[in-house]
């Protein structure tokens, strides 16, 4: 009686193929990885940007400056420009205090986000990976808050 020891080879041929076409379906999945991480930071961001507006709203209600277009606030010994109770798009980038990576636009500075053209010139919009502030508005009788979109065409 003959008994099999091991596998033969083109049982392990096999096996490296399959692996190999696995490994081709797979790596595009986890490629994409970085792309829904910014995308995730930049939601983050947003959320954080409504946040902080709330909180230099309700200090704006506090001293009655909420209807002006060009208000002041002080926080934390720095002074906080608001428009119609909210930070404006120059004051946003500081009221978060943003990571590393975060840069603001040169250009534009309501806009907020990744370098992506690696180019280091600080117009953060050329990459698409950015979040848009926008200072609140004011169209009789209706008040607007300030809002913010992400762009995410290049992240």
């Amino acid at each position: 009686m003959n008994k099999q020891q091991g596998f033969t080879l083109i049982e392990l041929v096999a096996v490296i193929v399959l692996l190999g076409i696995l490994a081709v379906t797979a790596l595009p999945r986890f490629v994409n990885l970085q792309s829904d991480a910014r995308i995730a930071v930049l939601d983050g961001v947003i959320a954080a940007m409504n946040g902080a507006g709330t909180q230099i709203y309700a200090k704006s209600l506090i001293e009655g400056i909420e209807t002006s277009d060009d208000g002041l606030i002080v926080v934390n010994g720095e002074d906080i420009v608001t428009v119609y109770g909210y930070p404006d798009e120059a004051s946003i980038a500081f009221v978060l205090d943003l990571s590393a990576e975060l840069e603001q636009d040169g250009d534009t500075p309501g806009i907020i986000g990744y370098d992506r053209d690696g180019d280091g010139d600080d117009e953060v919009a050329d990459g698409g990976c950015f979040v848009t502030y926008s200072d609140a508005t004011f169209a009789d009788p209706v008040y607007t808050p300030a809002s913010a979109i992400a762009t995410t065409g290049g992240c």
